[in-house]
């Protein structure tokens, strides 16, 4: 088979999510590999990608292009997923996938994410007159994260396997893995909770899956900021 797919892949994104999906369609695709330039996607890399948001992944299939990671799976997926494996059609296991590849986003990282902006762009001068500001206010963001991870965990007892769904790999796995993944690096609001076991027993599948390892070795793909770890010549094909 042909690749059709170029997959824009910036380092330590949400690419990782596509690039582990494709590997567990099987779907040959090229990659267009960046690092990042002072945290950011380069000017001429957002233009060639076709992103007017300049945000990752993005992928193009022949003439579409499109953007979002979720609708990005949704889209693989639908196309792809002819046996529905990672994206079940039948009910409940259907509308349980959806939640988890919508609150990949809008609950994990909405959450967590907004203290790690809050570290990094903390005024200076309000350090100077309260010290313990930031570290208040990450207390409070806190609470909804470890709430988050505390469903997580439970949900994951629920499960017939290692993963999400049961005992494979599903659309679930391959969002909710780059959300976690950040949140346990970068220790955002997990300070004081927990212990999540079941969650970092679900890492570590996700991390030892051959698919998973795969989208890892094919993309350079770093969970560090500070480890830019590129592909020889950024632009190459990754065929199955």
């Amino acid at each position: 088979m042909t690749a059709n797919i170029t997959l824009y892949f910036l380092q330590t994104s949400r690419a990782i999510r596509t690039a582990w999906l494709l590997e567990e369609l099987g779907v040959p695709y090229n990659i267009e590999f960046s690092s990042r330039v002072n945290m950011k996607a380069p000017p001429e890399f957002i233009e060639r990608s076709g992103n007017p948001l300049g945000r990752f992944p993005s992928i193009k299939d022949g003439d579409l292009c499109l953007y979002e990671s979720g609708a990005i799976a949704e889209y693989l997926c639908e196309k792809y997923d002819t046996t529905h494996r990672l994206y079940p059609a039948q009910q409940p296991l259907r509308s349980r996938a959806q939640i988890w590849l919508h609150a990949a986003e809008a609950t994990f990282l909405l959450h967590s994410m907004a203290i790690f902006y809050a570290r990094g762009n903390f005024p200076p001068a309000l350090k100077e007159t309260n010290p313990d500001a930031l570290a208040q206010m990450v207390k409070g963001m806190s609470v909804n994260v470890q709430r988050d991870l505390d469903w997580l965990e439970a949900e994951l007892a629920k499960s017939s396997g290692p993963f999400i769904l049961g005992a494979q790999v599903t659309i679930a796995d391959t969002m909710m893995e780059f959300s976690i993944d950040m949140i346990m690096l970068y220790r955002l609001g997990i300070d004081g909770g927990g212990p999540w076991p079941r969650i970092e027993a679900w890492l570590q599948a996700c991390h030892a899956s051959d698919t998973y390892k795969r989208a890892v070795e094919k993309t350079g793909y770093s969970p560090s900021f500070s480890t830019p770890a590129p592909p020889s010549d950024g632009k190459h094909a990754s065929m199955l």
